[in-house]
């Protein structure tokens, strides 16, 4: 027995020789023969090991985009294998009452799988040094590793992996939450190192039903979304990439985020809002587009006031005859930028929403909001950018009976006419319409003829519109018209004059 011990001991002493001679010869091996040696004694490892290793990792080689795979794998271990964890991590679900218990990091799981045993392992890799990126995963890598006896090699590879994208894809479906995404900028960027977006729950209630609009345009608005979801193998096969653009015009308080919030509810999308004041110049703009999921809706509202995009053509000769071209846009270099200002241009901008970067991901709806439409440059909203020019105008009858329906739960009603004749002298946007029909009071309960009394009132105070539009174009005209004869009257008098004298 105690020359057992001895020969124990003496194997112990020889193994911790080894490792030390081994770190200080590590250091004295140059970088390629070490990577040689370890990749030999890896192949030498396997040759003796019965067991096969795949990796899945978050991000792909190049760190662009998120791996659905990853996302796919995350969500099947944590649905189907988390009661075989012995550490799990807890959230909140999609209503913000339940919880959601999931496999934690750095935790193995079993499963099985036509009576093949598989070992999930989830772990992750830190970079060497406190390097900040814009890009996910460049200093904290996640991944999943599955090991599986070799001999099932076939059956994980054709039937498992296939049915484990399947099912973790049904399962991140029936837990799917919108989103509501904000770039960050400044101080907050440093905590979020591995995003560049932050994002709450999007709980906005606003639905095509309760949308105040005219039910023809917002059939054929719905119609349109439904198109550029299922159209697909339609884009591929004309060669554009999958996305769409809206433009959300007409004054304030007509419904324009009422409409995007309708549009992410009826397609089930997330939203991302784009503040351009927070993003420093191009390069970032399109880090930020890397990091956009698919199924979603950029956001830039009230695109005319956030920054100057309109920036001056070049004088030169070249340009000018370049018409068709949309690039010829620079800021003009006399004028004193602040270093904190954004310097977005209309270029970036143009190439974030139409370019090469535009076609990465796919399934994504760009929409602009503006209250004044002809102060937009044509290049940023022409057809092929934004696809389609919404108007949302002020309150007409149509929207009001939605708006009725909603707030007081009536379809009839006896001041109905006198209110519809109003409505088509005034211009009542739809948010005041909606104050209007509020009840007085809460303690109150809601009574119909009191707030469409209301309402005959603000409408009353409203100026009236005296002249149509048609109207209105034939009295500048004869104004015009009027302006152009004067001239002539005087001419013709002077002549009458000398021919008196003479």
């Amino acid at each position: 027995m105690a020359a057992l011990v001895e020969r124990w001991a003496g194997l112990g002493s020889a193994m911790a020789s080894i490792i030390f001679l081994w770190s200080m010869v590590q250091n004295h091996i140059p970088v390629t023969l070490r990577l040689y040696l370890t990749a030999w004694a890896a192949k030498l490892v396997a040759c003796f090991s019965p067991y096969l290793q795949i990796t899945i990792l978050e991000n792909s080689a190049e760190r662009f985009q998120q791996s659905e795979f990853f996302y796919a794998v995350e969500a099947y271990l944590s649905d189907a294998c988390a009661h075989r964890a012995s550490r799990l991590k807890a959230e909140l679900g999609s209503d913000s009452s339940n919880l959601q218990v999931s496999v934690d990091d750095h935790e193995e799981v079993t499963d099985e799988f036509s009576g093949v045993t598989l070992w999930w392992y989830a772990s992750k890799k830190h970079s060497k040094g406190n390097v900040i990126s814009f890009y996910p995963g460049e200093d904290e890598r996640r991944f999943y590793k599955v090991v599986f006896h070799r001999s099932h090699r076939d059956l994980i590879v054709d039937s498992y992996l296939p049915f484990l994208l399947a099912e973790g894809r049904a399962v991140i479906v029936k837990n799917r939450q919108r989103r509501l995404f904000t770039n960050c900028g400044g101080r907050r960027r440093r905590y979020l190192r591995n995003s560049v977006w932050d994002h709450v729950k999007f709980e906005h209630p606003a639905t095509f039903d309760t949308l105040a609009m005219d039910t023809d345009q917002k059939e054929a608005i719905m119609d349109d979304l439904i198109a550029f979801k299922d159209g697909k193998e339609y884009y591929t096969k004309v060669g554009k990439p999958w996305k769409r653009g809206y433009l959300l015009y007409g004054p304030p308080g007509t419904g324009k985020s009422t409409m995007i919030a309708a549009m992410a509810n009826f397609l089930d999308y997330d939203v991302y809002d784009l503040e351009l004041t927070s993003v420093k110049n191009n390069t970032e703009l399109r880090k930020l587009f890397i990091e956009m999921t698919s199924k979603s809706i950029i956001v830039i509202e009230d695109i005319d006031c956030s920054i100057d995009l309109t920036g001056k053509r070049r004088k030169d000769k070249k340009a000018s005859s370049n018409k068709d071209s949309d690039n010829e846009y620079e800021p003009d270099p006399t004028e004193p930028r602040k270093d904190d200002e954004s310097k977005v241009t209309l270029s970036g901008l143009l190439n974030f929403i139409d370019g090469l970067w535009s076609a990465s991901g796919g399934e994504r709806i760009f929409i602009f909001t503006t209250n004044h439409k002809e102060k937009l440059d044509p290049a940023l909203i022409r057809r092929g950018r934004m696809d389609k020019h919404i108007e949302m105008s002020y309150c007409r009858f149509e929207g009001f009976k939605v708006l009725a329906k909603n707030y007081l739960d009536i379809v009839e009603h006896v001041l109905f006419g006198e209110i519809r004749q109003l409505l088509e002298e005034t211009d009542m946007s739809p948010a005041d319409v909606a104050e209007n029909l509020m009840p007085m009071s809460k303690k109150k309960k809601k009574d119909p003829n009191m707030c469409l009394a209301g309402l005959i009132a603000g409408c009353s105070n409203k100026p009236r519109k005296t002249r149509s539009r048609l109207q209105q174009r034939q009295r500048r005209r004869r104004k015009r018209r009027q302006k152009q004869r004067k001239p002539r009257r005087k001419r013709n008098r002077r002549k009458t004059n000398e021919r008196k004298k003479t």
